[in-house]
């Protein structure tokens, strides 16, 4: 075990999985450039085609929390909700506390067959972002801006096109509108208090714009809500960073199902819906700091091999002719090609290093205090 740590903790073996990551994720954006010639012609075909090139992409960082760090995942639900996973267009709420949660999200994803077709309302500075943010353009992810006044008809019209997608997508909401700091949350909570709303302890303000835009745009295409509680145990706060390293947790995922026919068609009513699930999502955050757990019955869903089996492909075709070469650098004894490849692996490092930054808290970039700050004016 500690040579296995120890192995994993090497920065030239993450490196050549970075490595792995970017390059096949870079073939997969030129795949993806090559199928919008599909998108007048067939449009479902373009859409399933997308949907498995995404899966191969994703599922390399699915594999890095499964595999490479072992991360245990525990479901907090009941079998009746499980038995509809992956059998219908949902959406999911979920609280954003931690670096990884997306990651884990897109495990339980993974685990249920809806990886490639998994959905999220994204701000628009991700679409700049190499590999997640082009992969998603062709996903047909939906940007905003968080500008309502300009949001709305791009909104709308993502959202719409939604409507007949062929695969079964799971479209993920971070009703918060951005991750939980404490600086944040004593902005939040001010809000809350000029608006004559409960106090959460554990949460940000819902969003309820979104929330509200996505039910009535999607009503009559997806059939339920999951609300999402994310924690870890012994009050753990992982990093995308420490996952990269090998560092196992244990997340404890709360799901509880709410059918689309349950939530108010009123933008207000289902407004005041949100902010009372997000009480109770505060309340049942208060519970499992006290007791360490979720109530409920628990599944542990196990992870499939695939995620193992697609990263094994591109590492065996992107890394045999990278060794080869590095392998014919050091033979040629060249001073200029040596430091050619030297620079290379800084160029790739520092690349790799930035991807990992867009998910770290203290460098989200946003503006959410000021403009919480300017509405409470």
């Amino acid at each position: 075990m500690a040579l296995l740590a120890y192995l994993k903790s090497l920065f030239i073996l993450q490196l050549l999985m970075g490595f792995v990551f970017v390059v096949s994720g870079l073939i997969i954006n030129f795949i993806q450039l090559c199928t919008c010639v599909l998108w007048p012609i067939n449009r479902q075909l373009y859409r399933r085609i997308n949907c498995r090139l995404s899966y191969s992409l994703w599922s390399q960082l699915v594999m890095m929390l499964e595999w490479w760090s072992g991360t245990e995942c525990t479901l907090y639900t009941d079998q009746a909700t499980v038995d509809k996973f992956g059998k219908e267009h949902v959406i999911i709420i979920l609280n954003h506390n931690f670096e990884i949660d997306f990651l884990c999200g897109w495990t339980m994803c993974e685990r249920y067959g809806v990886l490639g077709s998994s959905k999220v309302l994204a701000k628009h500075e991700l679409l700049k972002v190499p590999l997640i943010g082009w992969t998603w353009y062709f996903l047909e992810i939906v940007f905003c801006k968080r500008k309502w006044e300009e949001d709305r008809e791009t909104v709308f019209a993502g959202l719409d096109r939604l409507k007949d997608y062929p695969e079964y997508m799971w479209f993920l909401l971070y009703c918060e509108g951005t991750r939980f700091t404490e600086k944040k949350h004593q902005i939040s909570m001010q809000v809350a208090e000029s608006k004559g709303l409960p106090k959460l302890k554990y949460h940000l303000l819902p969003r309820t714009k979104g929330f509200t835009t996505t039910m009535q745009c999607l009503k009559g295409t997806v059939t339920a809500v999951y609300d999402v509680t994310l924690n870890f145990k012994d009050n753990q706060i992982p990093t995308l960073l420490d996952i990269v390293n090998g560092k196992k947790y244990k997340a404890d995922l709360r799901v509880k199902r709410f059918s689309v026919e349950d939530i108010p068609d009123d933008e207000q009513e289902c407004a005041n819906w949100l902010h009372k699930l997000y009480q109770e999502k505060d309340a049942l955050q208060e519970q499992y700091n006290k007791e360490g757990k979720f109530p409920g019955p628990t599944i542990i869903p196990p992870r499939r091999p695939w995620t193992l089996i697609n990263f094994l492909f591109w590492a065996t075709i992107l890394l045999s002719p990278l060794i080869k070469f590095a392998c014919g650098v050091v033979v040629s004894g060249s001073p200029l090609l040596i430091i050619g490849f030297i620079a290379f692996l800084i160029i790739a490092s520092v690349a790799i290093r930035r991807l990992i930054g867009v998910t770290e808290v203290k460098k989200t970039g946003s503006s959410y205090g000021n403009q919480e700050a300017k509405k409470q004016k």
